[in-house]
């Protein structure tokens, strides 16, 4: 019998985060919200979710000590997944909160969504594949099918880059979701976008079981 992969939910005190973990336990992983660095050493993988303002999220990481051990797990290789405010913490900052640092490892800042458009986007949107990562498809796009739809709720996305493997059209492409190797980052909310949000969900949990 295949054991669960371990995934740390990353639990920073920004919110209720239990409708990603149980969207993950959903899929077949053993998830579980940690305050603990220990817990997030010994997981299989590690998800960093985010609610709310970017410069809170950036401090409240910080403070909660669980900063470090989130560096040291994308250092190392392991599954990382950032989502909504957790995948914009990926990048350097935030026109949001000027001053206030993410964790750096993609280059560049988060912007504010297009003008002519309403902010935040908070609607249903569906992907378009960029094509970047190379002829094979991108693990995080497998079985998602032709345009999904997913279900987005923000002001600020952070820019298209060769990291980004997939946009939606919001006054013009739009950094939606990426893929480096074992870093994913996802701008909608996977737990609120029905089959196609846990197919994702469970390519991620396939990535770290593999791992």
């Amino acid at each position: 019998m295949t054991t669960a992969p371990r995934i740390a939910v990353l639990d920073y005190g920004i919110g209720n985060l239990r409708s990603a973990e149980k969207a993950l336990q959903h899929v077949g992983a053993a998830a579980r919200l940690v305050t603990d660095p220990a817990d997030v050493a010994s997981a299989d993988a590690v998800v960093l979710p985010g609610v709310g303002a970017f410069g809170a999220c950036a401090r409240a990481l910080r403070e909660s000590g669980l900063e470090a051990p989130a560096r040291a797990a994308i250092a190392d290789g392991v599954p990382f997944f950032g989502v909504c405010v957790g995948f914009q913490l990926l990048y350097e900052g935030s026109v949001e909160s000027p001053g206030a640092e993410g964790l750096g490892v993609f280059g560049g800042k988060v912007g504010t969504l297009p003008s002519g458009v309403k902010h935040p986007q908070m609607q249903w949107n569906q992907l378009e594949v960029t094509g970047n990562g190379g002829a094979a498809e991108p693990a995080a796009l497998q079985g998602l099918g032709p345009r999904p739809w997913v279900y987005f709720v923000h002001s600020f996305a952070p820019p298209v880059a060769d990291e980004t493997v997939a946009v939606c059209d919001y006054g013009g492409p739009v950094a939606a979701l990426v893929s480096r190797g074992t870093l994913w980052g996802a701008q909608f909310h996977p737990e609120k976008s029905g089959a196609t949000g846990l197919r994702l969900l469970s390519n991620f949990v396939d990535l770290a079981a593999a791992a």
